[in-house]
C-alpha cells in the first residue's frame, strides 16, 4: 500500500519480491520484440571520405586569394549547389537509386539528399586556427559498393566545383576590373582635358601662380620707379642742356664779328654773359660736386669768357674806342660752322630726347604689365574656387584609376594562379571507403532498448497496482491505520494456487490478523 506513510528500503524490496514477474515478463517480451523488429530493418552502409582545404602555394602578401571570404560560407554555397536537383538527378539515373520503392523523382532526390552528409572538420584546439582545415563527406545507402561510388562522385563534384568556381570568379573579376579601369581612365582623361583647358584659359591667374604674380608685380613697380627716376633725370639733363645750348648759341652769335667799317657790334655785354655763367655754375654746384662733368664744363666756359673779355678790352684799346664795355650789333647770319661745344650739346639733347622717348615707352609697357598683373591677382580668388573643384575631381578620378589599376593587376595574377591550379583547392585525402559491415540498424541496441522499455513498463504496472492495493502487510501499517498496539503476529500460511494468484495481483486480504486489547 503506497501513499499512507514513508516507505523504507525494505518496503521497496518487499514490493519487488512480490511482483517480480511484472518486471521480468514485459522486459523479456519487449526485448524479443525489439530484436525481431530490427531484423526487419534494412542494412544501411556508410561510405565516407575526407576532403582537405589547401591554401594557395603563393603567399597572400604577393598574390591576393580569389576567395577572400570565409571558407565555411564558400563550402555552404557549394553544398547547396551540388545537392540541388539538377546535380543529383544524374546520380539517381546513373546508379538507379531508390527506384524499387515506388517513389517519385522529388521524393527520390529528397532521400538522396538525406543520405549525403557534409560535416566540416574542426581544427585542433592547440593550433588556434580560424580557417577550415577540411570537411567530411558521408553517404548512407543499402548497397556498400553503391555508397562508395556515390561518395566518390560527390567528393569529385566538390573538388571540380571548387576549381571551376574559383577560375570563373577570377575570370569574372578580371573582366569586371578591365571594364572599370577603362571607364576610370576615360573619366581621368576627361577631367585632365578639362583641367588643361581651364589652365590654358586662365593662364597666369591660377592659385599657384598668385605668389609669382605678386613677386612680378613688386618687381615691375620697382622697375617703374627706377625708370621714372631715370626719366626725370633725363628730362632735367635735357632742360639743362637746352639751356646750355641757348647760352652757347648766344655766345657763339655774340662772338661773330662784322669787320666791315672796322666796328665791333655786340648786343649783349660780355660781363652780362660772364655773370650768367657764374650764376649757372653756382646753381650746378648746389646739386653736384666739382668733379661732375657739367660743373667742369661750366668752369671752362667761364674761363673762356674771361679770356675773351681780356682780348676784347685789348682790341678796343688799340682801336681807340673809349667804351670799356663794347657792344656788338646783331651780325648778319653767316654759314659759319657751329662750334664743337654747340654740336656736342645738340647731340646730347638728341640723345636725351631718344632716351626720354625710350623711358616713356618703358613706363607705358611697365604700367600695362602692372595693370595686367593686378587684374590677374584680383581674378585669382574667383578662379581659385573653380580650379579647386576641377583639381579635386581630377585627383579623385586619378586615385580611383590607380586603385582600380592595382586591383586589376592583383586580379590578373590571381587568375593566372588559378589557371595554373596553384591557388586554394580541395584535395581528397583518402578515397571513399568501402564499408564491410552495416552502420545501421544496431540490433543489440534496439533489443536493449526494447528490454529497457519492458522494465519501465513493468515498474509502471507495479506502481499502479501498489497504489490500488489496500492490504495491511506490516505492523507499522496496523499502528498507522488502527491506532492500536499489536498483540501478536500470525505467521505465513501455505495457500492454494487460487489464493496465491489473488495475492500476486494484490487481491488477497487478511494477510495479517491483529487483536486489540
Amino acid at each position: 500500500m503506497l501513499g499512507h506513510r514513508q516507505l523504507t528500503i525494505d518496503d521497496y524490496f518487499a514490493i519487488v519480491r512480490r511482483r517480480v514477474w511484472l518486471v521480468v515478463i514485459p522486459a523479456v517480451l519487449c526485448g524479443i520484440a525489439g530484436f525481431l523488429i530490427s531484423l526487419k530493418l534494412p542494412n544501411r552502409y556508410v561510405s565516407s571520405t575526407v576532403v582537405l582545404v589547401e591554401g594557395q602555394r603563393v603567399p597572400d602578401t604577393i598574390v591576393k586569394p580569389v576567395l577572400a571570404g570565409d571558407v565555411n560560407e564558400h563550402l555552404a554555397s557549394m553544398k547547396e549547389q551540388i545537392l540541388s536537383r539538377t546535380r543529383l538527378e544524374p546520380i539517381l539515373q546513373q546508379f538507379n537509386l531508390f527506384n524499387n520503392q515506388g517513389l517519385h523523382i522529388e521524393e527520390r532526390i529528397d532521400e538522396l539528399t538525406k543520405a549525403i552528409v557534409v560535416d566540416p572538420v574542426q581544427p585542433m584546439a592547440q593550433t588556434r586556427a580560424s580557417s577550415l582545415p577540411g570537411f567530411r563527406i558521408s553517404v548512407t545507402l543499402d548497397d556498400p559498393r553503391v555508397a562508395q561510388l556515390v561518395c566518390s562522385e560527390i567528393s569529385s563534384m566538390f573538388t571540380n566545383e571548387n576549381l571551376h568556381s574559383q577560375q570563373e570568379q577570377a575570370e569574372t573579376t578580371t573582366i569586371f576590373l578591365d571594364d572599370q579601369v577603362a571607364a576610370a581612365q576615360q573619366r581621368m582623361n576627361l577631367m585632365d582635358a578639362k583641367l588643361a583647358t581651364f589652365k590654358q584659359h586662365y593662364v597666369g591667374m591660377l592659385p599657384e601662380q598668385e605668389q609669382t604674380n605678386l613677386n612680378l608685380l613688386t618687381g615691375l613697380n620697382t622697375q617703374l620707379d627706377v625708370v621714372a627716376q631715370a626719366l626725370d633725370r633725363e628730362q632735367q639733363n635735357k632742360t639743362m642742356w637746352e639751356s646750355m645750348l641757348s647760352q652757347q648759341l648766344a655766345d657763339w652769335k655774340a662772338s661773330l664779328q662784322v669787320t666791315q667799317g672796322g666796328t665791333v657790334i655786340n648786343p649783349v655785354t660780355i660781363d652780362d654773359q660772364l655773370k650768367r655763367k657764374q650764376d649757372e655754375l653756382a646753381a650746378l654746384e648746389t646739386k653736384y660736386t666739382d668733379d661732375y662733368p657739367d660743373v667742369k664744363t661750366k668752369k671752362a666756359e667761364i674761363e673762356q669768357l674771361k679770356r675773351r673779355i681780356a682780348a676784347a678790352e685789348s682790341a678796343m684799346q688799340s682801336a681807340g674806342v673809349p667804351n670799356p664795355k663794347p657792344t656788338v650789333e646783331p651780325a648778319a647770319p653767316t654759314m659759319s660752322m657751329e662750334p664743337a661745344q654747340v654740336q656736342a650739346l645738340r647731340a646730347q639733347i638728341g640723345t636725351a630726347k631718344l632716351s626720354i622717348q625710350e623711358k616713356e615707352k618703358q613706363i607705358q609697357k611697365l604700367q600695362a604689365d602692372i595693370h595686367t598683373l593686378q587684374s590677374r591677382v584680383q581674378t585669382t580668388p574667383v578662379v581659385e574656387q573653380q580650379y579647386r573643384e576641377l583639381t579635386r575631381d581630377f585627383t579623385t578620378a586619378q586615385a580611383d584609376y590607380d586603385n582600380l589599376l592595382h586591383r586589376q593587376s592583383d586580379a590578373r595574377m590571381s587568375r593566372d594562379l588559378e589557371l595554373r591550379q596553384q591557388g586554394e583547392r580541395f584535395r581528397t585525402l583518402d578515397p571513399a571507403s568501402l564499408p564491410d559491415r552495416p552502420a545501421s540498424p544496431n540490433r543489440p541496441l534496439i533489443a536493449g532498448a526494447g528490454f529497457g522499455g519492458g522494465i519501465a513498463l513493468g515498474l509502471g504496472l507495479i506502481m499502479l497496482l501498489e497504489l490500488r492495493d489496500k492490504s495491511l502487510r506490516t505492523e507499522s501499517d496496523i499502528e498507522m491505520f488502527l491506532k492500536l498496539p499489536t498483540l501478536a503476529l500470525v505467521p505465513s500460511i501455505q495457500m492454494d494456487s487460487s489464493s496465491a494468484g489473488r495475492l500476486l495481483f494484490g487481491s488477497g486480504k487478511g494477510n495479517i490478523q491483529a487483536e486489540g486489547a
